[in-house]
């Protein structure tokens, strides 16, 4: 693994004088390997999957690609390619007292390791955007997701070899053993940054035992919270979007917070297309369950991310419970506040604490790609650095150039 490391670490310099109009190339280059690729991309897959039918459906939702999701894994790195230079751009400069001139300039980061579970297209999502903002990465997916990231690996080094450029400006770690993680996220002397993205567990893992500085992309509890001056027909669909458009993805709603003033008007109703969507209701207590359950439903578990059809449900009165519950379950991701009353919306979007606030939208939109982003290496939920969907921007350092005359202090 040293040796790997140091190749990476290496490779660096390609990529730092690589042009722009160069480097856009190679991405598309990326993209059109891929797509040819995906036959075989999806075979490998289909080994994966065969396999993963002891885990939670949400990875096995997660790990499943088709030809249309190859495909559009190869648009992504098309609009990657398209975005703006973000490695030696000047982004400030200016005249001090002394007559020198200081230009703070754009670098990248230099080496990112980035562990994943379940999800194949994290492979292509992370090369690229590492490779557009200059940076080296190292990838080590969870062996839930073997064949599939290493076909997807195979298919972005082939495009790297066309352009003459070295293999390892894409590194992965095919050793996917706990062993292995442990032994690489004590590799501060090769890698700048890690990003652990996935479930509890490794997240924790990492946390207690990485060496290399950290940005977590952490699990999703996120909150919906329908005011008292909500539109309910906007609250309805919005729900629905939240929670059944990708159950599994960590911007899916995992708690309806509800305004106690529309329980008689509202809830019954809310209730009713939940379940017959065959989403299960997990309630507070004993009480609300037995009034308002049906069959499957149960209590609800506040700090769970479901990942699933299900979703807890919590009557508040007013939006300063409503807030408290947030500030205490929430995992800083995203949360979402349907209403049109102006003042709450106000202290809705100036009180939470998350990467991500939304008014009056789905919590779904967290998502570099719904950003503008082109994709994302993860959703930051810590505040240093790096917040919310992380694109090319936030992969990115910066130095200062100091130009002078023969000036002294």
């Amino acid at each position: 693994m040293k040796d790997m490391l140091n190749r990476a670490k290496e490779s660096s310099n390609a990529l730092i004088t690589l042009s722009e109009d160069r480097r856009n190339a190679v991405l598309r280059s990326m993209a059109d390997e891929i797509e040819a690729q995906s036959a075989f991309i999806c075979a490998q897959n289909a080994k994966d999957v065969q396999k993963a039918h002891h885990l939670p459906i949400n990875m096995q939702k997660r790990l499943e690609l088709n030809d249309k999701k190859v495909r559009a894994m190869a648009d992504s790195i098309r609009d990657i390619a398209l975005l703006p230079a973000v490695v030696g751009q000047v982004m400030r400069q200016w005249t001090n007292k002394a007559g020198l001139e200081i230009k703070q300039i754009s670098v990248p980061l230099g080496v990112i390791g980035v562990i994943y579970e379940s999800r194949p297209n994290v492979t292509s999502d992370v090369a690229a955007l590492c490779f557009k903002s200059g940076n080296v990465c190292v990838l080590k997916g969870g062996k839930e997701a073997y064949q599939s990231n290493l076909a997807i690996y195979k298919a972005l080094q082939c495009a790297l070899e066309k352009h003459a450029l070295p293999k390892h400006c894409i590194s992965m770690i095919e050793d996917t053993s706990r062993e292995a993680v442990l032994e690489f996220v004590k590799m501060d002397a090769y890698v700048d940054l890690l990003i652990p993205r996935g479930g509890e567990g490794l997240i924790e893992f990492v946390k207690h035992n990485a060496t290399i500085p950290i940005i977590k992309h952490d699990k999703g509890v996120c909150h919906t919270y329908i005011h008292k001056s909500a539109s309910l027909r906007m609250a309805e669909e919005i729900i629905l979007n939240a929670k059944l458009g990708y159950p599994a993805a960590c911007n899916a709603c995992e708690c309806v917070l509800l305004d106690k003033a529309l329980v008689e008007t509202f809830l019954p109703h809310l209730l009713n297309v939940l379940h017959k969507n065959d989403v299960r209701v997990m309630f507070e207590d004993a009480t609300w369950l037995t009034k308002y359950g049906a069959q499957g439903d149960d209590l609800a578990i506040y700090e769970k991310e479901w990942g699933d059809k299900i979703i807890n449900l919590k009557v508040v009165n007013g939006i300063d419970e409503a807030l408290a519950h947030i500030a205490r379950f929430g995992s800083k991701h995203s949360e979402s506040i349907i209403a049109s009353d102006e003042q709450a919306s106000t202290r809705f979007m100036q009180e939470v604490d998350a990467a991500c606030v939304y008014l009056n939208a789905s919590t779904r939109f967290s998502d570099g790609g719904e950003f503008g982003f082109g994709a994302e290496v993860g959703i930051s939920t810590s505040k240093f650095h790096a917040r919310g969907p992380m694109g090319i921007e936030s992969l990115r350092s910066y130095k200062y150039c100091i130009y002078g005359n023969g000036q002294v202090r």
